[in-house]
């Protein structure tokens, strides 16, 4: 890149400023800032794990009150413009990025994890009365773990723009009964929790786990039941 194609980018970066569309998809990624011109207000952030250097305007930052001077650590969207070039958007310092999301993250957490631990013990409850086999909170809790983790593994993906998990696959592992780990994972890891469709249709999942669970208290779902676990009993 010249120093006068550099220089004429950046004199017009307002003016194409419009023009310029940033995806919503985009996962946030990492990096640091290994140029800045603060006269010129620009620079460029090497990705984390390496790659080509990525265009940033002192305008992409959220915080416009402190200047970056080099060497920090970042996080940030990328967006192109209407020529096509890769651009930094939406640049967070990472110190700052982790402080907004220990201010966000105690109240989700703990609001998922009430809710998980309140059913699970339900279940629990259920189990010691005698209305649900010890196989159902070990379904429950297997179905937790297992769908935590690849709701972690999914999160990881997003952040390396690796291959990810399909949505229906987080689906179905919710409704099979793993959502008690899915809605703690995303509220731990921020993963799906602002995504209207994926919020409608996670809770859509909920919703026809507890209905199936209660039906399975009923005679006719204990006589399904009791011959699932007779027929996975002579199986094993």
């Amino acid at each position: 890149m010249s120093t006068s194609s550099t220089s004429i980018g950046v004199a017009n970066f307002h003016c194409r400023s419009r023009l310029i569309r940033t995806t919503n998809r985009n996962p946030r990624l990492s990096g640091q800032i290994t140029t800045w011109k603060d006269d010129r207000g620009f620079g460029f952030i090497t990705p984390r794990g390496g790659g080509e250097e990525v265009f940033v305007h002192i305008s992409a930052f959220a915080n416009r009150q402190r200047r970056p001077t080099g060497n920090e650590k970042v996080v940030y969207q990328t967006r192109t413009d209407a020529q096509g070039r890769t651009q930094a958007a939406r640049v967070w310092f990472l110190d700052e990025s982790i402080r907004r999301l220990k201010k966000k993250q105690p109240r989700s957490a703990v609001y998922a994890l009430t809710l998980a631990g309140l059913f699970l013990a339900l279940v629990a409850g259920l189990v010691i009365t005698g209305r649900l086999p010890v196989l159902m909170l070990s379904l429950y809790l297997l179905a937790s773990i297992v769908t935590a983790m690849v709701y972690a593994w999914d999160k990881s993906a997003a952040r390396k723009a690796r291959w990810r998990t399909a949505e229906n696959t987080l689906h179905l592992l919710g409704l099979v009964g793993g959502w008690p780990g899915a809605l703690v994972a995303r509220h731990f890891f921020r993963h799906k929790s602002k995504k209207t469709s994926f919020i409608l249709v996670f809770w859509a999942t909920v919703v026809l786990n507890c209905i199936g669970l209660a039906w399975l208290m009923t005679p006719q779902g204990k006589d399904v039941l009791q011959s699932v676990i007779r027929a996975v009993a002579l199986e094993v």
